[in-house]
């Protein structure tokens, strides 16, 4: 074989990798960065709420805002202020979560104020979120009442703030009274027509996580205090995320004891190695058949 046909199968063997590379289901694509739970919560459960993150120096070393929901529900933006924002709920987007935001995220890092990047599904063979945020920057949530983190505390005159602003009442009806607990990590309070859940994202691994639920539920411990009932898990990004529905009335506050000891409880569970029983066997039966898959 001729350097001219062995350079022209190795160009066409580069090209098949490289699209079996960008067409790769990614089960969890927010592994190994801080917060992973949070960010499967804010993508799928949580309306309104932000955490800042810190490109690496090799890509700016700028913060960057980390949001539930931008605008027209745009992947990225530069805000008018020149704060740069990257939205995890989009309607579009590839077979891995990671490097469509890495990809918007750094084209928006590159361009002027008021500038936005819509979410897309094909964002090539770039680099991941796990490749361009500093793995040594913090992680604080806070979550929101209002969108109204879309706009600058100083808003100016021009067609891109009117624009927004004009969205932001409708988007904030949309609102559901949301708290993040502060006892645990990334367990969600919230009320949907009248009712009260606590959903909680884990990121310890499935199986092990249903088995320690089973263990949970035959010992009647399956519970988030007096009133509270078990609904099942949803299934989303490779975690999943236990929800209960809450007595009544129960408020954000009056749940963090009943979590706090939930979660004594389950780190032991996990930590157990043995077989479940016939009687765990039989709840974890139960425990699978209240799954959901999100995504």
């Amino acid at each position: 074989m001729g350097k001219k046909s062995r350079k022209s199968k190795e160009e066409r063997v580069a090209k098949l990798q490289a699209k079996a590379a960008q067409v790769a289901f990614v089960r969890r694509p927010y592994e190994g960065l801080h917060g992973e739970a949070d960010l499967v919560a804010m993508r799928e459960l949580v309306p309104a709420a932000t955490a800042t993150v810190k490109l690496t120096e090799e890509h700016g070393g700028e913060e960057a805002t980390v949001a539930t929901l931008l605008p027209a529900a745009w992947q990225a933006m530069r805000r008018n202020d020149g704060k740069l924002f990257l939205g995890l709920q989009t309607p579009v987007s590839s077979s891995d979560l990671s490097r469509d935001a890495a990809a918007a995220l750094l084209k928006v890092a590159d361009s002027a104020a008021g500038t936005s990047e819509a979410g897309g599904s094909s964002p090539g063979t770039g680099p991941r979120l796990q490749d361009i945020l500093d793995p040594e920057f913090g992680w604080k949530v806070t979550v929101h009442e209002t969108f109204d983190y879309w706009l600058p505390e100083a808003v100016g005159d021009s067609d891109y703030d009117e624009e927004v602003k004009a969205s932001l009442d409708q988007a904030n009806e949309t609102i559901s009274p949301t708290e993040r607990l502060a006892s645990v990590e990334s367990a969600y309070w919230t009320m949907i027509g009248g009712r009260t859940y606590l959903r909680w994202a884990l990121t310890d691994d499935e199986e092990k996580v249903l088995d320690a639920f089973a263990r949970l539920h035959n010992a009647g411990k399956n519970t988030m205090g007096e009133g509270s009932r078990y609904l099942g898990c949803f299934r989303a990004h490779g975690i999943v995320v236990p929800v209960w529905e809450l007595e009544h009335g129960t408020q954000a506050d009056d749940v963090e004891e009943a979590a706090k000891t939930f979660d004594a409880e389950l780190k032991a569970a996990l930590a157990e190695d043995g077989n479940l029983n016939a009687d765990e066997r039989r709840a974890r039966a139960g425990v699978v058949s209240r799954q959901l898959t999100l995504r």
